[in-house]
């Protein structure tokens, strides 16, 4: 068993402590991968394969070995997937991979989630799933919408294992969100309110003021004059939308929400977030509509894009567009304005492709 180093002579000098960990280091990605045009792929023969672009994760570019009526006579009938390295090395690279296939909030779906062991990558070969998912199932499901249907891959490299020095004495993250959040709700110290609708919130105006630009300039620059009433009024915003935005503001943190509330909240504050210059939401804002693009929201978010200059936001809905005939055909139905039809000749002329079947 182990036993204690002795004192030093004379007892007045402290011992120090060391401790340390094996561990076995990794670098984490993951790739995207939409495949379109499906029901152009339904006659292929067994055996045949479409090659993905290459994309880089982890450090190393790989590709995706799509087989459309499986790899093997034994999966005929089903998709095959495989990832391969694409790289010249001179040692196989280990790794673990998860493929998942993703549902129409860009969710992973439980039932066809799938990791490997940690496995050997080399230029030769592939790992993967011959029986990933039955072609019928898949054509039966919601995940194949608008005639494409999207997988994710997690790829975990896996370096060599070593010992590294673990400190003694371990730092806890900051918990200042949390103390911020109790002084919001608390309603402690707090010296302005604001009307939303029917509700009164309770706010405190150093935190608004260090923030916000906006709320700096109302409640102590020079539109301060028009903010000296007891309780100010906040318009064209629901009470709901002002209590996450005032959340965020303390705790630089949304509140949970129902999945089914997500995008209707996110394009409320996205809106709050442009009015209030909170850059960071509004980006967090941006980021989460990306994820429920479809053919009944595209014209909205579209157009919110382009009205609150929100670029990725606005990219990411061309490449539905020119990704989904469905969805021009839904912009051609609208009586929008020009703002539309604008948006909709540029992603007709859209000059990116993103990485999607069928590979040119």
């Amino acid at each position: 068993m182990p036993v204690a180093s002795p004192s030093p002579a004379g007892g007045d000098r402290p011992l120090f402590c060391t401790s340390s960990t094996i561990v076995a280091g990794a670098v984490c990605g993951h790739h995207v991968l939409k495949i379109a045009d499906y029901s152009s792929t339904k006659d292929a023969l067994n055996g045949q394969r479409i090659d993905s672009r290459p994309f880089r994760v982890g450090g190393r570019t790989w590709f995706v070995e799509y087989h459309p009526n499986g790899s093997t006579p034994e999966a005929s009938g089903y998709i095959s997937l495989f990832l391969a390295l694409d790289d010249a090395v001179t040692e196989p690279v280990k790794a673990q991979v998860k493929i998942s296939l993703l549902d129409q909030y860009s969710k992973p779906v439980p039932s066809y989630s799938r990791t490997t062991e940690i496995v050997n990558f080399s230029e030769k070969g592939s790992w993967g799933y011959p029986k990933f998912i039955e072609r019928e199932v898949l054509e039966k499901s919601k995940h194949l919408r608008d005639d494409y249907f999207t997988v994710r891959f997690d790829v975990t490299i896996v370096k060599d294992i070593h010992t590294e020095e673990t400190p003694v004495i371990t730092v806890p993250p900051s918990d200042m969100h949390l103390h911020f959040g109790d002084i919001l709700s608390s309603e402690d110290g707090a010296d302005v309110k604001f009307r939303v609708g029917s509700k009164t919130f309770a706010a405190h105006r150093l935190v608004l003021a260090a923030r916000s630009p906006v709320f700096k300039a109302e409640l102590y620059g020079s539109m301060k004059d028009g903010v000296t009433t007891t309780v100010i009024p906040i318009d064209d915003m629901e009470a709901e939308v002002f209590s996450a935005l005032l959340t965020f503001m303390y705790t630089d943190a949304l509140p949970e929400m129902k999945e089914q509330e997500e995008s209707a909240m996110a394009q409320h504050l996205l809106v709050a977030a442009d009015r209030y210059c909170l850059g960071r939401l509004k980006l967090i804002c941006e980021d989460k509509l990306c994820k429920h693009i479809d053919k009944d929201s595209i014209v909205n978010i579209l157009a919110l894009a382009e009205q609150h200059n929100c670029r990725g936001l606005k990219e990411a809905c061309m490449e539905f567009v020119r990704s989904s005939e469905s969805a021009l055909s839904c912009l051609n139905q609208e009586s929008n304005p020009s703002v539309v039809k604008e948006l909709m000749s540029l992603c007709i002329g859209g000059s990116e492709k993103v990485d999607r079947y069928p590979v040119d």
